[in-house]
């Protein structure tokens, strides 16, 4: 990228065609490059244009806000299906939950990213035989393996969401982090949605209860399972048009909890080890562990993302590499104990599933 800016900077067509390609990738190549270049016309333009953020609110076109609304309306009538159609809300919400919002987001992007036909087809294809498959499988209580095809058809679900986010990009490494940074900041934007959604509805319950009119049962049911459902689009929306909102808050996140977490969990693994904790018989603590390990995964990947863009500091760098350490003794151990349960008491599809998700992890 370096060079193809460095020889297209006599040829304005040529840099907005590169811009437009890889956004992201131009902008951090562009400002690496720019002490280079300043005695260019086109240099200067380009650096006050990258810099340049507006502080107004962005809404986005109104043809954009009209999908929104359209897509977040589709995601709530899939969450009233079972209402509709008298279904059971059990079998229908275990094995749809991830049919809600995803297929909404990932055709959010298709059309946004202007996706080629192949993609789309290709999309279609998985989205369709994904739902078929979960529920075609027998209504059986208490099995095991039915339990875990509905825990992780979300994640084949996501990964096609992440197959069609990277796919306006062929710098693939970047196009992951990328889509790792739009995970973050949709759980930030969320979080913040769902705290003003709080507060709304407390505001509005409390305001009826006033006048003596019980509208709970009807707000819930009517509108903030709707809302929620919706949630995910809008916030995506939000990140798309206004990048600035979260930018500032996700980096701001990941700089004072990583260390806390590394402190946290360097003084967890010694009261383990002094309380003589036994995640090779118990099964619950073997849960927690394996749901701390998510956490932390998760955490590291948010400041990989923050450090990514800044090799000047040095400490946040030793930090996460503590902090990733740390986390590799846990996942260890994690692991050591689940082989240790298989070659006692055999396979079973949730040791299985356990062991599959510690060696990801400890490679991740």
């Amino acid at each position: 990228m370096k060079e193809q800016i460095r020889t297209n900077l006599t040829h304005p067509e040529k840099l907005e065609a590169l811009y437009r390609a890889a956004p992201d990738v131009f902008k951090t190549t562009f400002t690496e490059l720019y002490p280079e270049i300043t005695e260019y016309p086109a240099a200067a333009f380009w650096h006050e244009r990258l810099k340049f953020e507006s502080e107004k609110i962005n809404w986005g076109t109104s043809r954009d806000i009209l999908m929104i609304l359209g897509l977040s309306a589709l995601a709530g009538l899939v969450v009233k299906l079972p209402e509709i159609f008298n279904l059971p809300e059990t079998f229908f919400f275990q094995r749809n939950a991830a049919f809600i919002f995803f297929p909404f987001l990932i055709f959010y992007f298709l059309w946004k990213q202007k996706t080629e036909r192949k993609k789309w087809v290709i999309t279609a294809v998985g989205l369709l035989i994904s739902l078929v498959y979960i529920n075609v499988l027998p209504d059986k209580e208490n099995s095991n393996s039915i339990i875990l095809a509905c825990i992780h058809l979300p994640l084949v679900i996501w990964g096609f969401l992440g197959f069609v986010f990277q796919s306006a990009n062929k710098i693939e490494n970047t196009r992951r982090l990328k889509y790792l940074q739009y995970n973050g900041d949709l759980a930030v934007m969320l979080a913040l949605l769902a705290i003003s959604g709080i507060l709304l509805s407390g505001i509005t319950i409390g305001l009826f209860n006033l006048i003596e009119i019980d509208i709970r049962e009807f707000y819930i049911t009517k509108v903030v399972f709707c809302c929620a459902a919706a949630a995910p689009i809008i916030a995506t929306y939000l990140i798309q048009v206004n990048p600035k909102i979260v930018n500032s808050i996700s980096p701001l996140i990941a700089r004072i909890f990583t260390p806390l977490v590394l402190i946290t969990l360097s003084i967890y693994l010694i009261a383990v080890l002094v309380t003589g904790k036994d995640p090779y018989n118990d099964r619950e603590f073997l849960l927690l562990f394996n749901i701390l390990l998510i956490g932390v995964m998760a955490l590291i990947l948010f400041s990989v993302i923050e450090t990514s863009g800044n090799k000047s500091n040095k400490l946040g760098l030793w930090i996460l590499l503590s902090l990733s350490v740390v986390t590799i003794i846990i996942n260890g151990v994690a692991l050591s104990a689940i082989i240790f349960r298989i070659s006692e008491w055999g396979i079973t599809p949730n040791r299985l599933a356990i062991l599959g998700s510690n060696i990801l992890m400890l490679i991740h």
